[in-house]
Order: C-alpha cells, then sequence, then structure tokens
C-alpha cells in the first residue's frame, strides 16, 4: 500500500477548521461555536490496513463468538473522533442533553442508535464538507487495537489508572482496583497508541452495523447486518463500560443492543469521511497528489447552530 493509498485525500479535509500531525499522527478539528463557547472536537486520521479481528482461543474470558480469529483488511482509511461524543459537543448540535452523569466533558450516555442517527444528520448541516457516521464494527476494533494483539491495547491486562470499569471484577485473576461508579471525562486517562482515549471503557460505544458471524475467512472491509425493517435489529456495542467487569472491555469483546435503546453505560464515537472536493461548494482539487502533513487553521467563523 503505497502513500496515495494510506494518506487522506483531500488532506486538509474540507470540514477541518484545524489540522496537522503529532507523534500519534495526523489529526483535524470540527469547531463549533454555541452560545456558552466553542466546542472542539478532534479527529485522528486512521489509515487502512490490515489487522487479527476477533480473539484466539486461549485467550482469557473469551465468547465463542469472538472466533474464529480472522484477517480483516480495511481499504479506506477514515477521520475518528479521539473521544467519544462529550455532553458539549451533543448539547452543540442538539440544543440537549439526556445524559445521567452530568458534566460537558463526560461522555453523552442515554442515546439511542436512532438518536445517534439524527445527531450525525445535523452535525453534516452544520459541517460542510463530510459525510458523518459511526465506524463499523471491524474499524471500530481495528482503532481500538492500535496495532496490537494482546487482549487490550495496554497489553495483557488493564487497571482503573488504565481504563475505567468496575474495579471489584479485575481480569483474569488480577488484583482488584477502584470502581468509580460514574463515567470520566474524556481524555481523563491515557490514550492507546493512535491517540484514541477511552476506547476501554467508561462507555459502550454504538457501531454503524450489527453482529456479523465469524468464520475464518479472510475479509475485505467486512459490514453486519443493516437491516432496520424492526426494532430487533440490533446494532453492535463495543468497549465495555464504567459499569462492566474488565474482561467485556477488551477490544474483541462484542455485544449488541436494540438501536432504539438508552441505557445510561452507552455513548457513541462520531466518524467522518470527506467528501470528494467537488461535492463541496466553493473547493476543487488542485492536484491529484497528496498534500504534505503541516499544521494550519482556517481563518473562518466558528460554526454555529443558531446560524
Amino acid at each position: 500500500m503505497d502513500l496515495s493509498d494510506r494518506f487522506p485525500r483531500p488532506f486538509p479535509p474540507p470540514f477541518a477548521d484545524a489540522w496537522g500531525d503529532d507523534p500519534f499522527g495526523l489529526w483535524a478539528e470540527v469547531v463549533l461555536s454555541p452560545d456558552a463557547g466553542a466546542v472542539v472536537q478532534r479527529l485522528r486520521w486512521i489509515e487502512p490496513g490490515t489487522f487479527w479481528m476477533g480473539s484466539p482461543g486461549d485467550e482469557p474470558e473469551r465468547y465463542n463468538d469472538e472466533g474464529p480469529q480472522h484477517a480483516v483488511t480495511l481499504t479506506r482509511g477514515f477521520w475518528l473522533a479521539d473521544t467519544a461524543c462529550t455532553q458539549a459537543l451533543w448539547q452543540a448540535v442538539m440544543g440537549e442533553n439526556p445524559s445521567d452523569f452530568r458534566g460537558p466533558d463526560r461522555p453523552v450516555e442515554q442515546v439511542s442508535w436512532h438518536d445517534v442517527q439524527d445527531f450525525l444528520r445535523r452535525l453534516e448541516a452544520l459541517v460542510p464538507g463530510c459525510d458523518a457516521g459511526l465506524p463499523t464494527e471491524a474499524e471500530w476494533e481495528y482503532a481500538c487495537r492500535a496495532g496490537t494483539v494482546t487482549p487490550f491495547s495496554f497489553g495483557a491486562t488493564i487497571s482503573p489508572a488504565q481504563v475505567n470499569y468496575d474495579g471489584n471484577f479485575p481480569y483474569d485473576g488480577g488484583d482488584k482496583g477502584e470502581f468509580r461508579r460514574q463515567t470520566v471525562a474524556v481524555k481523563s486517562l491515557p490514550p492507546n497508541a493512535w491517540g484514541l482515549y477511552e476506547m476501554h471503557g467508561n462507555v459502550w460505544e454504538w457501531c454503524a452495523d450489527g453482529l456479523r458471524t465469524y468464520d475464518g475467512a479472510a475479509q475485505v472491509d467486512p459490514r453486519g447486518p443493516e437491516d432496520l425493517e424492526s426494532e430487533t435489529a440490533h446494532r453492535v456495542r463495543r468497549g465495555g463500560s464504567w459499569f462492566g467487569e474488565a474482561g467485556r472491555a477488551r477490544s474483541a469483546y462484542r455485544f449488541a443492543r436494540r438501536p432504539g435503546d438508552r441505557p445510561r453505560i452507552l455513548g457513541f464515537r462520531l466518524c467522518l469521511r470527506s467528501r470528494e472536493p467537488s461535492q463541496v461548494p466553493g473547493r476543487h482539487e488542485s492536484s491529484g497528489r497528496p498534500r504534505p502533513p503541516t499544521g494550519g487553521r482556517r481563518s473562518r467563523k466558528k460554526r454555529s447552530v443558531t446560524e
């Protein structure tokens, strides 16, 4: 895979108010301006690549639907929020806050999959140049693993210093630890190697698709069932939560819920994909070659839901 396959095109993306690179890789920011002040969401560029999805047969606390482990290739990169959607961002777009554990920097929760789709469509209207969505289950696990093959992106086990989960239920016979009994503000705990925070624990995160059955065959850009004809057409949730045991925060652990469910353990993480320059008013691609990842900032008024 050469540079033109791995590099985001166009760069900077048309939706970005600021962009650059750092030790984690490329980043872009979207800025909204509600009455209370600017709300900034940073996104990380997730390069296409191949990884092992699922868990090996000897991984402690694994479930049968996590196997057989198989190779998955993602052919398109995508921009993934470096945190779960915050209450401040949800409020800026939706004008209300459904969360139980209140705080602008805490993840929004008690949002259904259907609620999230409404949020995404409203965000697209505010942020020209992007298609807003959720990562597929495969994209989510790829980003969570960040190049690792261990049960967690942090290694063979975790502690409450790394992940917000119920410390009364440690992983694989480990030591008990703190049970916070609530969410924590995003970026409270260490990021993974790709600069993504709280991929394990804090709140479960909705994915775009439903659970597919693993058969061991290599897959390219796989997607689970997406039929929405029935309220029972479940959608995947990933990552574990503040309320769950450590084993359910593993990279490979998978579960699904009805798309109308709104528990206080469930939020989401935004995924953006650039539209072609020809589809964005006022933007034209001057060259077929990628632009270098130098930092920058657009000179324009922050987007506001009142405009």
